[in-house]
């Protein structure tokens, strides 16, 4: 979450649809976003100045600053609770978001790069793959999966 607040308008280049994303230890790296973020970014940018008070700050709060980490916190659950009936946090969110990228078929290294993780050990640790997940694989790449194979032997 800190890397969303601290990004600048200069960071994001719209027409590539990818952020540049400063991380821990200054370590600086691309991530792209989809079209719906393209979406609201572009619409956003319309009218941020605006409300924007003499910062590059990407994301402004109420008074035109820099906006909070907590103000985003506290943005975040409040509108997943509204969506969900119950909250959820920043860090929930991109637990998901990271996971639906490697349910989609994404490597280990691509997600690692995505979230800025120096070491896959961190990266393995904040991800999980669904039961649900492993059982399809299990059932379309083993030759002997189905209960036909098992009544066999």
């Amino acid at each position: 979450m800190a890397e969303l607040c601290s990004t600048n308008c200069e960071d994001v280049d719209v027409s590539r649809k990818v952020v540049r994303v400063l991380g821990k230890g200054n370590k600086e790296r691309m991530v792209p976003f989809g079209g719906p973020a393209h979406q609201a970014i572009t619409r956003w940018l319309a009218l941020r100045g605006s409300v924007a008070v003499k910062t590059t700050a990407l994301f402004v709060g109420a008074r035109g600053a820099r906006i909070d980490q907590r103000v985003v916190r506290t943005i975040v659950n409040e509108s997943t609770t509204a969506l969900t009936g119950h909250a959820l946090s920043p860090h929930a969110l991109r637990h998901t978001a990271a996971t639906h990228v490697l349910e989609g078929g994404a490597d280990m290294r691509v997600v690692q790069e995505l979230l800025g993780h120096a070491s896959m050990a961190t990266t393995q640790r904040y991800t999980h793959v669904s039961v649900e997940r492993l059982r399809k694989t299990f059932e379309i790449a083993h030759p002997r999966s189905g209960s036909d194979a098992d009544k066999s032997s």
